[in-house]
């Protein structure tokens, strides 16, 4: 049998831009997790690691898992087709991966009729702008990215490292 070929979802069938309908899907609990990395020049990221992720502007960790927060909560307006989700837990996980990179975790739950990727992909790079924001005092060479999703749960199909 055929495996039925994957079609965009938020076009109705006159290929205008459309809602998903999720009245008819089931709730079930969800679950997402999103990487975004910032990448500093050599010199900032020693200053940064000698000064504990300090900035002039105050705490860059702190912060950035605040405004991660805040962007999960509000992915639906800032997304054109996102639903607005009751957002039953957002975790951040910010570390160094390697001596010049910043890497942001962040997994959201919710229960619901539709899944939190967009969420966590929303957490994750507003948390990686917001250290960018703190940081570029120190140098405009910052790279932020890439932005992934690494997994997610529940629904129709489970993708990545969480199913």
């Amino acid at each position: 049998m055929a495996k039925k070929q994957a079609t965009l979802t938020h076009l109705d069938p006159a290929g205008r831009p459309a809602m998903v309908d999720v009245s008819a899907k089931s709730v079930t609990a969800r679950v997402a997790q999103a990487e975004c990395r910032v990448k500093f020049p050599p010199a900032i990221a020693v200053q940064l690691r000698d000064n504990g992720l300090k900035s002039a502007k105050g705490g860059i960790v702190d912060t950035a898992i605040i405004a991660g927060t805040m962007a999960v909560k509000k992915t639906h307006e800032l997304i054109p087709f996102c639903h607005p989700l009751p957002v039953d837990g957002c975790r951040f996980s910010i570390d160094w991966c390697d001596a010049r990179t910043l890497r942001i975790d962040c997994t959201v739950k919710t229960t619901h009729r539709t899944g939190v990727e967009m969420e966590a992909l929303t957490g994750a790079t507003v948390a990686a702008l917001t250290v960018y924001d703190m940081c570029k005092a120190l140098s405009h060479a910052i790279v932020i990215g890439p932005a992934k999703l690494l997994g997610k749960r529940g629904g129709k199909r489970d993708v990545g490292w969480l199913a």
